[in-house]
């Protein structure tokens, strides 16, 4: 009975660490990081948000990231009301629930320039289509209908491929270290 209970508790381990290591970790606005001078608009093609991902804001400090609470705020740019503030230059923001989440820079003009990102996360289905290929977010290319998304950073693929090895591979050891 403590041999069952012990596989059961590593397998269990494993698929909670596996479930993080899954997630992807997309990196705002690409190699130009969050910066005014992004396209979002172009970036925005073929990308998925699920919940467990999460967005990575990189950017100097001639800016910030400005999370507003719904689509309202985000068309006209008004921050004065923000669910959240930051302002790193290094932030991380996890994906916890499916919905839209909209975010913009906090920096006087950069949002009415376009810096400014409206996201939908899906449960989880990989298989989804992408948020940027839906009909609702196929509209004009003008600053007041701007849908940014982020890219998916390729290092942390291999990251994730390489720690799901080294799971799989303490997953095998422990059983067998058992028997």
């Amino acid at each position: 009975m403590g041999l069952k209970n012990t596989l059961f508790l590593a397998l269990l381990a494993a698929m909670v660490v596996a479930k993080e290591v899954f997630a992807a970790q997309h990196v705002v606005g690409g190699s130009q990081g969050w910066d005014q001078s992004t396209d979002f608009n172009s970036w925005t093609s073929g990308q998925t948000f699920n919940v467990g991902d999460k967005l990575v804001f990189k950017y100097s400090s001639l800016h910030s990231v400005i999370e507003l609470g719904n689509e309202s705020a985000y068309k006209s740019c008004d921050i004065s009301n923000p669910i959240q503030s930051l302002s790193t230059g290094n932030d991380v923001v996890k994906l916890e629930k499916p919905g839209t989440r909209y975010f913009t820079c906090g920096t006087l003009g950069h949002c009415s320039q376009g810096m400014k990102l409206k996201i939908t996360i899906l449960k989880g289905n990989a298989n989804a289509p992408s948020p940027a290929s839906s009909p609702s977010s196929s509209s004009s290319s003008s600053s007041s209908s701007f849908s940014p998304a982020v890219t998916t950073d390729a290092s942390s693929a291999s990251q994730c491929f390489t720690s799901f090895m080294f799971i799989i591979a303490l997953s095998l050891t422990v059983m067998v270290s058992l028997f």
